[in-house]
Order: structure tokens, then C-alpha cells, then sequence
């Protein structure tokens, strides 16, 4: 082979080498995942069906979090206030837990889109979710929450879906 082309040609098998080297990383398993721009730039946390009994109190610092997955654990009682921290936070799951309470501080998440709180142990909704204007989705479902809490949300929420 010409010797003028094998730099040429090494130079470019490591350029595409080193590049390619950013395209998958490894979980907590050690298994390779492609990235999502999402995963990539670290704004989704998924927890879901780890046997969680609570939330760490670092996740509540992760402030540049879209999405956070709490859904099919064991966490019980009522979700930190820290989570108004989350001011980014888009889509909030819940779901599938043991949770008999949602603070009042979730109405803060101006941003939230998606809020599901389906198949736990609330007895009451706090008012303050009617302050979440951008709210597409609220999935209370599974629970036993007071009518009259859900009547008083849902006036100011009329462009929302309620599963109910």
C-alpha cells in the first residue's frame, strides 16, 4: 500500500473510533444503553420497581430533572416537600406505591404536564394541584380520595384529562 495514504487512513479509523466512543454508555447494570437526548443530558430519573421504601433526599437537588419515575415501589406516607424543588419537572409518576398523601408543594411545578398519582392510598388531593395551569394529565385512579377534593381541582383544571 502507498505509504501517503496510511496516515491519511489511521487519522480517520480513530477520528470515527473516538467519536463512536460517545455513543452508548453503560447503567448501574453494566449493560449498554443507546442515550436519549433526555438521558443524556440527565433529565430523567427513572426509580420505578426498584422496592424503594423512600426517596433519597439528593434526587429533590437534581434541579435540571423533565421526568421523574417513582411508580411500582414500596413508598409509603406522603412524597417529600423537597419536590418543589423540581421547578423543571414535567411528568411526575407515582403510581403503584403506598402513598396515603401528596404534599401541597407539588403544586409549585409550574411546568408539570403529567402528574400520575393512580393505584396508592390517598384519601385527599391537595388543592394547590389546581395551580398546575400547564397539567395535561391527572391520573387519580385507584385510590380513595374525596370527591369533593377532585370537584374543586378539576374547576380549575378544565382543560385536563382526569382518570378518575
Amino acid at each position: 500500500m502507498n505509504k501517503k495514504f496510511i496516515f491519511p487512513l489511521l487519522a480517520a479509523a480513530f477520528v470515527l473510533v473516538f467519536l463512536g466512543a460517545g455513543c452508548a454508555v453503560g447503567n448501574q447494570n453494566g449493560s449498554v444503553n443507546s442515550n436519549t437526548n433526555a438521558e443524556a443530558q440527565g433529565k430523567v430519573k427513572d426509580l420505578s420497581n426498584q422496592g424503594l421504601t423512600r426517596v433519597e433526599m439528593s434526587v429533590f437537588n437534581q434541579t435540571d430533572l423533565t421526568e421523574l419515575n417513582l411508580s411500582g415501589n414500596n413508598l409509603g406516607g406522603a412524597l417529600p416537600a423537597e419536590v418543589r424543588q423540581l421547578k423543571n419537572l414535567e411528568v411526575l409518576n407515582l403510581s403503584n406505591n403506598k402513598f396515603t398523601g401528596v404534599p401541597a408543594e407539588v403544586g409549585q411545578l409550574e411546568k408539570l404536564r403529567v402528574l400520575d398519582l393512580s393505584n396508592n392510598q390517598l384519601t385527599g388531593l391537595p388543592y394547590e394541584i389546581g395551580n398546575l395551569t400547564q397539567l395535561e394529565v391527572l391520573n387519580v385512579s385507584g385510590n380513595n380520595y374525596s370527591e369533593a377534593d377532585l370537584e374543586k381541582i378539576s374547576s380549575t383544571l378544565p382543560n385536563t384529562q382526569i382518570i378518575k
